[in-house]
């Protein structure tokens, strides 16, 4: 098996472990913002945006996940909020629905241990030529 493939299983299983964990009640909801909130499968973007509205230092970036992908990077936005970014082909890559909303889920781990969670629908459509 490759390392590449290990790596893949690996991380989802650590977001298993943040949404199981999230269903033991040290959970709470926080409020995203999925920028572009239209994802064009034609796109030719390079990175999937998230804001949130938890605070940049309570979170432990690195358990960061979007549906079962691993977060690239992150950032403070203005307010001192958490800003998580994903590569956008990897988003492409997920089982969506064309024409359809489709739901994106973040998750992770604060700072004291517990999980959080937020849910945004995005409208997923194919236009070439755009």
């Amino acid at each position: 098996m490759s390392l590449a493939r290990l790596n893949k299983i690996a991380l989802g299983m650590v977001f298993l472990a943040v949404v199981f964990m999230a269903a033991d009640g040290n959970a709470f909801d926080i409020t995203i913002d999925v920028a572009p909130n239209v994802l064009n499968m034609q796109n030719n973007g390079q990175v999937v945006t998230v804001h949130t509205d938890i605070a940049y230092g309570v979170v432990q970036a690195s358990t960061v996940y979007l549906n079962d992908i691993a977060i690239n990077s992150w950032k403070s936005d203005l307010r001192g909020n958490f800003v998580a970014k994903f590569v956008m082909n990897q988003v492409k890559k997920l089982q969506l629905d064309i024409d359809e909303y489709n739901t994106l889920t973040l998750v992770g781990l604060a700072t004291n241990g517990d999980t959080f969670a937020g849910s945004q629908d995005i409208l997923v459509v194919d236009n070439g030529g755009i």
